[in-house]
C-alpha cells in the first residue's frame, strides 16, 4: 500500500499523522518526544504518531465527562436518541474510511471490517430507537402509598475496547451508555486508537463537549481511568490477564465499581455422529474466524472435538477448505485473510505451534508465515492440528490466534468431559440432527453463549457473556444493556386516604 494511500484516509477523517487524546471537544496535545509510532502489522509502515495519556489527561477527561452528563441526562431519552442517530448517520457516510482506517490499524482484511463497521453502525441505530424501554417499575407495597422505581445514569463510564473490532465495539459498548444518559470515557486498545479517535472528531460538533472523550495509550492509561474515584462503571472487553488487572486496579482504587468483563475463550465445538461431516468443517473453519480476524477472536471455536466416526471425512473437509483461504494485505478487497496484530503477537503464536509439535500433536496444514510481499507483516498461515491431547497447552490456553486443535472422543459423556475441561466458558457449538441431544448437551455444557447447528454468529438481542474465567455480565441484549448503564432508585411516596 502506498504512503500516499495512509495520508490521504487519516487526513479525510481529521486525525492527520499526529494523534493525541480528544477531551472536552478538542484534541489535548503534549510533549510530543513521548509519542509512539502506530503502525500498520501486516507492512510494519507507520501510520500515525500517537501521544500517550497521561494521568493528568485522564483526569482532564473525567473531569470534562463530569461536567456534561448533568446537560446531556438532561435531554432525556428522545433527545440523546436523535443524536445518536444523527451520529450513527455520520459514521455510515464515512464507513469506507472507517473499514479502511480498521484494516490498516488492525492488519484485518478491509471487507470484514467495513462489515464489522456497518454492524456497529447498526447496533448504535438501534439502541439510539430504545431508550423508552428503560422502564422502572412500580410495587404495591402499602395500601396507600406509591412505591416506584427509577433507571439513573451512573454519571462517568469507562469503556476498555479490543483490538480485533475497533469499530464495532466501540459503537456497541458506547451506544447503551450514552443513551442511558452517561457520558463516556474511551480507552480503546493501544495498538488500534485511531478510529476511537476518528469517530470522538465526527462527533465534535454534534455531541456536547465532554460526553465522549477518547484518550490513547497503553496500559498505564487504562488503569488511571479504572482507578480514577469519579468513574464508578467500567466495561473491558480484552484477555482474562487483563481483566483480572482491571478488577484488582477496580478494588484498589477503594471505590466500588461495576465492572462488565467480556474475556477469553478456548471454545469447543462438538461434532457429534450423526452430523453432515461437510457441513461441520465448514463449521469448524467458520467458527475459527480464520478470514475475519485471523483466529484473534475471543468467541473462535479453536478446540473441534469430533466424533471417532466422523474424524477422517471432517478433517478432510476442513484441510480442503483452510487450502482456499487467500491470504493478502488488509487494503485489497481480495483479501480474506491477514496479519496478526502485531510482530510480538506472531511470534507468541509461532511459539504455541512450534511447542504443539515438540508435545507430539500432527501439524495438518499451515504452520508457517507466508513470503513475498506478506514476509514484512505480522503473518501466520491458517493452522491445523490432529491428535491433540487435552493435557497440551494448544488445547488448554488460548492463542488468539488461527490455530485449530483437533480432538477425538467416543461418547456423550467423554465429549462433555472434553468440552468443560477448561477455565474458560464463553462459548461452544453443537452439531447433531438429534434435537434431545442438542438440548440436553446445551444444558450441561458450561458456556454462556451456546450454538446448535450454527456457529460464530451473534444475534441481535441475545445475551452474549462468558462462564468461568471467561468474563463477568452480558453485553449485545440491547434495552437489558441500557439498563445495564443505570442504577436503579426507590421512591416512596405516603399517600393520605
Amino acid at each position: 500500500m502506498s504512503v500516499d494511500v495512509r495520508r490521504e484516509v487519516l487526513d479525510r477523517l481529521g486525525l492527520g499523522h499526529r494523534c493525541a487524546s480528544f477531551v472536552g471537544g478538542r484534541s489535548i496535545d503534549g510533549e510530543w518526544e513521548e509519542a509512539v509510532t502506530d503502525r500498520c502489522p501486516a507492512t510494519g509502515e507507520a501510520l500515525a504518531e500517537v501521544l500517550p495519556a497521561g494521568p493528568e489527561v485522564v483526569d482532564a477527561a473525567v473531569r470534562a465527562a463530569r461536567a456534561a452528563q448533568p446537560g446531556w441526562a438532561a435531554l432525556g431519552v428522545q433527545g440523546r436518541g436523535q443524536l445518536l442517530h444523527r451520529l450513527a448517520e455520520r459514521l455510515a457516510a464515512r464507513l469506507p474510511d472507517i473499514a479502511l482506517l480498521d484494516a490498516l490499524d488492525t492488519g484485518n482484511p478491509v471487507v470484514a471490517m467495513r462489515s464489522g463497521a456497518a454492524k456497529g453502525v447498526q447496533a448504535m441505530r438501534e439502541y439510539a430507537e430504545l431508550g423508552l424501554e428503560m422502564k422502572g417499575e412500580t410495587v404495591p407495597a402499602s395500601a396507600g402509598g406509591l412505591h416506584f422505581t427509577i433507571p439513573q445514569p451512573w454519571g462517568t463510564v469507562g469503556v476498555i475496547t479490543a483490538y480485533n473490532h475497533p469499530t464495532m465495539y466501540l459503537c456497541n459498548k458506547v451506544s447503551p451508555a450514552l443513551m442511558a444518559g452517561n457520558a463516556v470515557v474511551v480507552k480503546p486498545a493501544e495498538q488500534t486508537p485511531l478510529s476511537a479517535l476518528a469517530l470522538a472528531r465526527l462527533a465534535a460538533d454534534l455531541l456536547p463537549a465532554g460526553v465522549l472523550n477518547v484518550v490513547v495509550g497503553g496500559s498505564a492509561t487504562g488503569d488511571a481511568l479504572v482507578r480514577h474515584p469519579e468513574v464508578c462503571r467500567i466495561t473491558f472487553t480484552g484477555s482474562v490477564g487483563t481483566g483480572v488487572a482491571v478488577q484488582r486496579a477496580a478494588a484498589e482504587s477503594g471505590r466500588l465499581k461495576s465492572l462488565t468483563l467480556e474475556l477469553g475463550g478456548k471454545n469447543p465445538i462438538l461434532v457429534f455422529p450423526d452430523a453432515d461431516p461437510q457441513a461441520a468443517a465448514a463449521a469448524a473453519v467458520r467458527g475459527m474466524n480464520f478470514t475475519r480476524v485471523q483466529g484473534q477472536s475471543c468467541g473462535s471455536t479453536s478446540r473441534l472435538l469430533v466424533h471417532r466416526r466422523l474424524h477422517d471425512s471432517v478433517l478432510a473437509g476442513i484441510v480442503e477448505r483452510v487450502a482456499r483461504i487467500r491470504l493478502g494485505l488488509p487494503d485489497r478487497e481480495e483479501t480474506e485473510m491477514g496479519s496478526l496484530i502485531s510482530p510480538q503477537h506472531q511470534q507468541r503464536v509461532l511459539s504455541y505451534i512450534e511447542g504443539a509439535r515438540r508435545e507430539g500433536a500432527e501439524l495438518v496444514t499451515g504452520g508457517g508465515v507466508p513470503g513475498g510481499e506478506l514476509a514484512a507483516g505480522a503473518y501466520v498461515e491458517p493452522t491445523v492440528f490432529d491428535r491433540v491431547e487435552p493435557g497440551m497447552r494448544i488445547a488448554r490456553e488460548e492463542i488468539f490466534g488461527p490455530v485449530l486443535s483437533v480432538l477425538t472422543w467416543e461418547d456423550e459423556t467423554e465429549a462433555l468431559a472434553l468440552a468443560n475441561d477448561t477455565d474458560y466458558g464463553l462459548t461452544a457449538s453443537i452439531w447433531t440432527n438429534d434435537l434431545s441431544t442438542a438440548l440436553r448437551v446445551a444444558t450441561q455444557i458450561e458456556a454462556g453463549y451456546v450454538w446448535v447447528n450454527d456457529v460464530e454468529r451473534r444475534y441481535p438481542g441475545v445475551p452474549f457473556g462468558g462462564w468461568k474465567q471467561s468474563g463477568l455480565g452480558v453485553e449485545h441484549a440491547l434495552a437489558a444493556d441500557i439498563l445495564s448503564f443505570t442504577r436503579s432508585k426507590s421512591v416512596n411516596v405516603a399517600v393520605t386516604l
